[in-house]
């Protein structure tokens, strides 16, 4: 039976590794799926899995404390290594552009195990924004030999740096699918500020603006910046509260409390279950992010995005219109924020420019045509 290994290390990676797996598991029994969870961000990572009902077969448990990327890479490497000899995989999946991801991919290919790279191609142009995550997804594409392009333009990178055509599939980005398959469930709101703020959002006595903001590039200064156009935001709209589920890392959380943590109408919470989060994105009047993900989430809700970069490697939103790069500039963040919140209330839902929500069966689908010899059942995403 052909085997899959599939390589999580972040939540971000097991959100959007989660419709593979299942795609796999559903349409492709003859492929043995297997999981090994590197442990890179391991108390994210445990609750999104679980979401998901996905049971990992293998545990790196690399975490440390005050770790960095390069700790990360090497312990990875060591220890997938094991891993690999041990499970045979014909095929190891990685996703995205984590230290995990680089590691497990190089792994991979040291072993002589094809790898296949979900999201492959995403391209920003600038090797330090972001830092270092532009370097590690373009080494994991060379690396492997099955790429899983989100969108076209995606693909169209991948062949401009010579990438053979046999090998790259234009699939949507995976994250429409999680995305998708979580709005359609029933549960309360868990965490209690949103769940206050969402009341008020319902009975039409407030606005919701989620932030996001944890990006290593922003740290110091910048991050200041963006402290500080949230406060002018929720100055100017009386009837806006902040929602920022605030990363633990010192660099973020210890100037966060120092900026935010004194405003009535500025709530900083622990990060949110996916779940929450994706209620948060459901109500929100804005988002204020330097996520990835949540770039390609929100257009779904036809939330509006300011993206806190100077860069994106997802310019599909900002192209149709569903986000706008303000960079880490006060007054720039300040003033399209209000021109955001300003806008007529009421709108339809825009076509995601990141999928359709069948990117996990189309991936499923490449793999099982490849490994089992039948035909391809889905055409790629045209986009």
């Amino acid at each position: 039976m052909p085997r899959i290994l599939i390589v999580i290390g972040t939540r971000p990676e097991a959100i959007k590794m989660a419709p593979v797996h299942e795609a796999l598991c559903r349409l492709a029994p003859a492929l043995e799926t297997k999981v090994a969870l590197s442990g890179q961000h391991l108390d994210l990572v445990e609750p999104a899995i679980d979401v998901f009902g996905i049971v990992p077969d293998y545990r790196l448990n690399v975490m440390r404390e005050g770790q960095d990327v390069a700790d990360v890479v090497s312990r990875v490497l060591r220890d997938l290594r094991t891993i690999l000899r041990e499970a045979a995989p014909d095929v190891l999946l990685v996703q995205g552009d984590t230290a995990t991801v680089f590691a497990a991919s190089l792994a991979g290919f040291l072993e002589k195990v094809k790898v296949g790279h979900v999201e492959a191609g995403l391209r920003s142009h600038d090797r330090y924004a972001p830092f270092p995550e532009e370097i590690l997804r373009r080494l994991t594409d060379v690396a492997s030999e099955y790429h899983f392009a989100p969108t076209i333009r995606a693909r169209d990178e991948l062949l401009r740096e010579n990438t053979s055509p046999d090998t790259v599939f234009v699939t949507g980005n995976t994250v429409v699918d999680a995305l998708l398959s979580v709005a359609r469930r029933e549960r309360p709101v868990r965490d209690p500020s949103l769940a206050e703020i969402r009341s008020r959002v319902r009975g039409g006595e407030a606005r919701l603006v989620l932030l996001t903001a944890h990006r290593r590039e922003a740290f110091g200064p910048p991050l200041t910046e963006i402290f500080r156009a949230v406060r002018d935001v929720a100055d100017a709209h009386l009837d806006v509260c902040v929602l920022y589920p605030v990363h633990p890392n010192p660099n973020v959380l210890v100037p966060a409390r120092e900026s935010l943590a004194d405003h009535p109408r500025i709530h900083l919470t622990e990060p949110l279950d996916y779940l929450d989060l994706v209620a948060a994105l459901e109500s929100a009047a804005l988002v204020m992010t330097d996520s990835g993900g949540i770039q390609e989430e929100a257009p779904t809700f036809a939330t509006p995005v300011l993206v806190l970069r100077d860069v994106t490697e997802r310019p599909e939103g900002v192209e149709a219109g569903v986000a706008e790069l303000v960079g880490t500039d006060r007054r720039l963040i300040a003033e399209r924020a209000r021109a955001a919140l300003s806008r007529e209330p009421g709108r339809e839902p825009p076509r995601n420019p990141y999928g359709d929500g069948r990117a996990g069966e189309r991936i499923a689908d490449i793999l099982a045509a490849d490994l089992l010899g039948r035909t391809r059942r889905l055409e790629d995403w045209t986009g």
